[in-house]
């Protein structure tokens, strides 16, 4: 656990509480799940809180273990990538719009079906009220996060290799992403009813790609963008800095008097700069980093 990073970690922790408060509260006879699970938004239990809460609640212990193992699998790379606070951003607001998808869809299943007609319904030979039967549409789990997160992964680093069972060969990032997407949305308009929110899921992931290249969008504007990695590339230098150097190549001296750098002794310094920044990350980590060290690490000039 000491090599998870904080904000994984804490996720890990959050949702094996839950989901031991839900068995101990359930032996009381208060359904946590319930509570704390998102209802449909026409339905009499939806409160607003639910978006946030329902991540942390699981329907059994498959449920819990595949998505924390997704979790811990790739939420630590993608956390040591981008630094804490991003990474806690991304992964709430992924969660928090893959419920605002599946409640777009439940919407969308109750205007086909045309319940708002009705008093009450028929599920297996049972009569029971609408009302009942909507709070029934109750989403629960950390999938939708989980699934930005493998987005996420997949975007930051599309050539790296995993493996992935049953394959015997080991898959590029983008391409295992490509394939749980495929399968998310093939399910989707499938007709099965195997109680899986791919809606959910999806969503997530939507939310995901939109999160990353709002940011990317942001670095072109901002940096000069050299590829995604999620990190502050290089600072765009000003036009004054540009008059400087153009005036220090061909007249010997720049704006300010001073004669130019050698660029040997400029390139020893960056690279003794470099140097100790990588010691700092083989002793602290790279969340130890200042922003300017993060710039300077990866400075391309």
């Amino acid at each position: 656990m000491r090599q998870i990073p904080p904000i994984t970690k804490n996720l890990l922790i959050i949702n094996m509480l839950a989901f031991l408060a839900h068995y101990v509260m359930l032996s009381r006879d208060i359904d946590l799940n319930s509570v704390f699970g998102l209802h449909f938004v026409m339905a009499e239990d939806f409160a607003l809180y639910q978006l946030v809460t329902y991540m942390f609640m699981h329907a059994n212990a498959a449920h819990l273990f595949f998505n924390m193992f997704a979790l811990w699998m790739f939420g630590c790379t993608v956390e040591n990538a981008w630094g804490q606070r991003r990474f806690l951003f991304y992964t709430l607001a992924c969660g928090i719009g893959a419920g605002l998808f599946q409640e777009c869809a439940q919407f969308i299943s109750y205007a086909v079906q045309g319940l708002a007609a009705y008093d009450s319904v028929s599920i297996g030979g049972m009569i029971i009220p609408t009302s009942e039967y909507l709070n029934l549409w109750n989403t629960v789990g950390f999938s939708g996060a989980v699934y930005g997160i493998l987005l996420g992964f997949g975007m930051t680093y599309p050539e790296e290799r995993i493996f992935i069972f049953p394959l015997p060969v080991p898959i590029k990032g983008k391409w295992f992403v490509c394939i749980y997407a495929a399968i998310e949305l093939f399910s989707a308009l499938g007709t099965s009813s195997d109680n899986v929110a791919h809606i959910a899921h999806l969503g997530g992931m939507a939310i995901g790609y939109a999160i990353i290249h709002y940011w990317k969008y942001q670095y072109r504007h901002r940096y000069q963008f050299q590829g995604w990695d999620g990190y502050e590339i290089k600072e765009r230098r000003s036009f004054m800095e540009k008059v400087k150097d153009f005036f220090s190549k061909f007249g010997g001296k720049d704006s300010g008097g001073k004669a130019p750098e050698d660029e040997n002794e400029k390139e020893r310094r960056r690279q003794a700069e470099i140097d100790r920044i990588l010691d700092k990350i083989k002793r602290s980590g790279y969340d130890s980093l200042t922003m300017e060290e993060r710039k300077k690490l990866f400075d391309r000039r």
